[in-house]
C-alpha cells in the first residue's frame, strides 16, 4: 500500500511539473505506456489470488484512473496556456488607426500627371498620341527638320552625342519631340493631327533647365490647315489646362528651321504673392513655340507643299507643371525625394478629365 502511495506521489508530481506536451507524453509513457510503472503492476493482476486480487485490483486500477485523469487535466492546462500565448502574440490593437494601403499612400509625379491632363485635352479636341525613339539619328533629329549643317544644335556643346559607328554615323538623345513628327508623316497619310509628349536632352543644367526634361507637341497637316486655326487650338488648351475661364495671347515673330512664320506665344499673367494666375495681368510670359511647318520639312517626308500644309507647336511640360502647380525649382522632378512627391504628388485614382476637372 506504501509503494502505490509513494508511485502514485512520484508520477502526479511528474504531472504537474511537465512544463510541455513532449515532457508530458515522456510522463505518461513512464506510468501507463506498455511498459509503464503503473502497467506492469496491472499486470501483475493475473498472477494473484482472489483474495489478492480483491485486495489490490481496486488500488492499483484506482491509480490507473487517477494518473489518467491528472495527465488528461495537465494537457488541457497546457494548450489553454498555448493558445492563450498565441492569442497574446498575434493581439491587434483595433483602437489604432489602419495603415493606409499603397495606393492611398502612393502619389503620381507631376509630369506624369500634366501628361495625362494635356492628352486628356488633346484627345478631346480629336488628336491621337504618337510616339518614338529616345535614341535618334542625325537624319530624323535634325536634317529631315530643315537644320542646316552648321546649325548651333548640331555642336557637342549642346547635343548628346554617341560615339561614331563604323560608317562615320551619330546617334544623339533627341533635342526634342519633333523626330516623331518626321516619323508620323513617313507612315501615315494627311490629314493628320498628333500631340507627342515624351522625353528630351541637352546638355543644360540649373533652376529652370535640367539634361532631362519632358516636351510635348502638335502637328495638324492637312490641306486647309492655316494660323487661325492654330490659334484657336492654343487658346482652347491653355483655357482648359489653367482651367480659367479666358486667355489673353499674343503671338510675336520667331525663328526655327522647322517652320515658316515661326512665332512665341505669350499668356498674359498676375503674380499674387507666389501665385501666379493666367487671364488675368497685365504682365506676359513666354509659354510655347509654334507656326507653320516649313516647306522643306514636307519635301524631306515625301508631301507637295503646294498641296499639304500645317502647322506644330510645342512646349516644355516640367515648365507648365511648375506654372500651374507653384513648383519653385525644376531639379526637385529628379531628385526622387518622397517628401516631395508627397505634397506636389497626385493620388493615383484622380484621373485628370475635362468633365471632372484635371486637377481636382
Amino acid at each position: 500500500m506504501s509503494d502505490l502511495k509513494k508511485l502514485e506521489s512520484e508520477i502526479l508530481a511528474a504531472v504537474a511539473a511537465a512544463a510541455g506536451a513532449a515532457t508530458l507524453e515522456a510522463v505518461r509513457v513512464a506510468a501507463l505506456g506498455k511498459k509503464g510503472s503503473v502497467s506492469e503492476l496491472l499486470k501483475t493482476l493475473g498472477s494473484m489470488t482472489a483474495e489478492q486480487k480483491k485486495a489490490q485490483g481496486p488500488l492499483i486500477n484506482g491509480l490507473r484512473d487517477r494518473v489518467t485523469v491528472a495527465i488528461a487535466a495537465r494537457k488541457a492546462a497546457l494548450d489553454s496556456a498555448t493558445v492563450a500565448e498565441k492569442l497574446k502574440a498575434d493581439n491587434a490593437d483595433v483602437t489604432l488607426s489602419v495603415r493606409a494601403s499603397g495606393i492611398e499612400r502612393g502619389r503620381i509625379h507631376p509630369v506624369s500627371q500634366v501628361v495625362d491632363e494635356i492628352t486628356a485635352i488633346f484627345a478631346d479636341m480629336g488628336f491621337a498620341i504618337a510616339e518614338g525613339p529616345d535614341i535618334e539619328t542625325d537624319f530624323y533629329n535634325f536634317t529631315a527638320l530643315n537644320f542646316p549643317a552648321g546649325h548651333p544644335a548640331r555642336d557637342m556643346h549642346d547635343t548628346f552625342f554617341f560615339e561614331p559607328k563604323a560608317d562615320g554615323e551619330r546617334l544623339v538623345l533627341r533635342t526634342h519631340t519633333s523626330p516623331v513628327q518626321i516619323r508620323t508623316l513617313e507612315k501615315h497619310k494627311p490629314p493628320i493631327r498628333v500631340v507627342i509628349p515624351g522625353r528630351t536632352y541637352r546638355r543644360d543644367s540649373d533652376q529652370t533647365h535640367t539634361p532631362m526634361f519632358h516636351q510635348v507637341e502638335g502637328l495638324v497637316i492637312d490641306k486647309g490647315s492655316h494660323l487661325g486655326h492654330l490659334k484657336w487650338i492654343l487658346e482652347e488648351f491653355c483655357k482648359a489646362f489653367f482651367e480659367v475661364p479666358q486667355v489673353k495671347m499674343r503671338f510675336r515673330p520667331s525663328f526655327f528651321p522647322f517652320t515658316e512664320p515661326s512665332l512665341e506665344v505669350d499668356i498674359q499673367y498676375s503674380r499674387v504673392g507666389n501665385e501666379i494666375r493666367f487671364g488675368e495681368g497685365d504682365d506676359w510670359m513666354e509659354i510655347l513655340g509654334c507656326g507653320m511647318v516649313h516647306p522643306n520639312v514636307l519635301r524631306n517626308v515625301g508631301l507637295d507643299p503646294d498641296e499639304y500644309q500645317g502647322f506644330a507647336w510645342g512646349l516644355g511640360i516640367d515648365r507648365i507643371a511648375m506654372l500651374k502647380y507653384g513648383m519653385p525649382d525644376l531639379r526637385a522632378f529628379f531628385e526622387a525625394d518622397v517628401r516631395w512627391l508627397e505634397y506636389y504628388g497626385f493620388k493615383p485614382l484622380d484621373f485628370p478629365t475635362l468633365a471632372g476637372g484635371l486637377s481636382t
